[in-house]
């Protein structure tokens, strides 16, 4: 059974209230990658007192211990998901903004290649891929 950000917190020894538990629980549901403002809007429909300063409070802390990963997807505004337990790229819909999460095995092996080529073992990177629809290009 998959880990939820609640539990990746309990482990952390966090101290969780109900609050914290519900961003948590939004975010661990997340089938995209929301900003603050998405995730309190989610969140306050469950808890209409939890205010937008708790949830920007709250995923900094969730970042901080690394359960999050925040994500710069050109758009101006910071997005999130959970830590993934294997590592993904993502390739972003310019159009519409959504994001595609991919791993290639290919590209693996190349930055592998090109990292120890120019003399560095490869110990962490992140890939984002912008494009547009090929039928939107024509």
């Amino acid at each position: 059974m998959p880990t939820t950000i609640e539990d990746r917190c309990q482990d952390a020894g966090m101290r969780m209230t109900e609050q914290r538990r519900i961003i948590a629980r939004v975010l661990s549901t997340a089938k995209d990658h929301p900003d603050v403002e998405e995730v309190y809007r989610r969140a306050s429909t469950i808890d209409d007192k939890i205010s937008i300063a708790t949830v920007y409070r709250t995923v900094r802390l969730f970042e901080e211990a690394g359960i999050l990963e925040r994500h710069d997807f050109r758009d101006g505004r910071a997005r999130y998901e959970e830590v993934p337990d294997e590592h993904h790229d993502h390739l972003i819909d310019m159009r519409t903004g959504k994001v595609i999460e991919f791993r290639n095995e290919d590209i693996e092996k190349l930055q592998e290649f090109i990292a120890k080529d120019l003399g560095y073992k490869l110990v962490d990177h992140r890939l984002e891929l912008y494009g547009i629809p090929l039928k939107d290009t024509k």
